[in-house]
């Protein structure tokens, strides 16, 4: 069974950061691609950033230059750190990866970000 957890949400103010955590286990971490993507009420999920196996990064064009993916093959995380936050970042932020062809999240974790 796999399972990725997210951490780190939580209250900020507009300006300030966050860090964001997804602990994987159940499948074999360094061969796939993590991504985090997030969601408001009454809308889908939308992709934030992905990371690769090889560590190439994409981010959607709302979050270039202010946030950052990395991983930790040794830890087997995935982390989003989030800088210059904006009301608009306000959503739950989901960790996903796709295992044997199926599409896998975390539960999702708060961020909001206050004006």
């Amino acid at each position: 069974q796999v399972y990725l957890r997210e951490s780190g949400g939580g209250l900020v103010q507009s300006g300030g950061s966050l860090r964001l955590s997804c602990g994987v286990s159940g499948m074999n971490f360094r061969l796939h691609p993590m991504n985090w993507y997030r969601q408001t009420p009454g809308n889908q999920r939308e992709f934030v950033a992905g990371i690769f196996a090889n560590g190439s990064t994409n981010y959607a064009e709302a979050v270039k230059d202010r946030f950052t993916i990395s991983r930790d093959n040794v830890w087997t995380t995935v982390t989003l750190q989030m800088n210059s936050l904006r009301p608009d970042d306000t959503a739950v932020y989901y960790c996903n990866s796709r295992y044997r062809g199926n599409q896998v999240w975390g539960q999702g974790t708060q961020v909001t970000v206050s004006s």
